[in-house]
């Protein structure tokens, strides 16, 4: 999707693959990518006007949920800035990555199976009771849910998308460990979005601590 981008691709255009050899999540992290999954990746071209392109991740976000809540056994929760959750077990990660006036999102949602022996727990729709669930089927109804929720994002701006979001996250008071980019590690309780998407964590001696970026376990 990045050399399409480059070539001119139009927002509202989708890839999917079956299976991807060389998938990879955030971090850096390897993607294990076997067939029967879904791996898709859009694009969104800029405009002036639009909010903050990082907050792209809360759109799509909201996109899958909205998806796999309804076709899962356990209850599905957000987790910032970009992973999907079932019973605190990973079923869908999100990617951005910027290309000029383009945004790529990349999403990944576990259909048919899940990797086993990771050092986090993961599941798939297919372990949620819905053996029915087909990756093909799964990407067109997931563009529908994106351009919904991106239209509001550009019509109404942040703030919907954000309550949205908060609403189907991990609760306030959540206890979670933060490893940033630079190597620190914080600990704290999930407090809320700021107004720009930044997640606000709430130290042990009662301070609040902004987070642009990191890697979040919930504890």
């Amino acid at each position: 999707m990045l050399a399409l981008v480059g070539q001119g691709a139009s927002e509202g255009c989708w890839l999917r693959a079956a299976r991807q050899t060389g998938g990879r999540g955030r971090m850096g992290r390897h993607w294990e990518s076997p067939e029967g999954n879904l791996y898709c990746s859009t694009v969104i071209r800029l405009r002036d006007g639009d909010p903050l392109p990082f907050t792209l991740a809360l759109v799509a976000a909201n996109a899958v949920h909205a998806l796999v809540a309804p076709l899962c056994a356990g209850q599905a929760r957000i987790k910032w800035p970009n992973d999907v959750l079932v019973d605190g077990a990973k079923i869908a990660g999100i990617l951005l990555e910027r290309a000029g006036d383009a945004v790529v999102a990349g999403i990944g949602i576990n259909v048919t199976g899940h990797p086993v022996g990771l050092d986090r727990p993961a599941t798939s729709l297919f372990a949620q009771g819905a053996p029915d669930a087909d990756a093909a089927a799964l990407q067109v109804r997931l563009a529908e849910l994106f351009a919904h929720w991106l239209a509001i994002w550009r019509a109404q701006g942040l703030d919907p998308v954000r309550a949205h979001w908060l609403a189907n996250a991990h609760p306030a008071g959540t206890p979670m460990r933060v490893a940033q980019p630079d190597g620190e590690t914080i600990e704290g309780s999930f407090d809320t979005l700021d107004r720009d998407g930044m997640l606000i964590l709430r130290l042990a001696n009662g301070e609040s601590r902004a987070i642009h970026a990191g890697d979040i376990l919930l504890i």
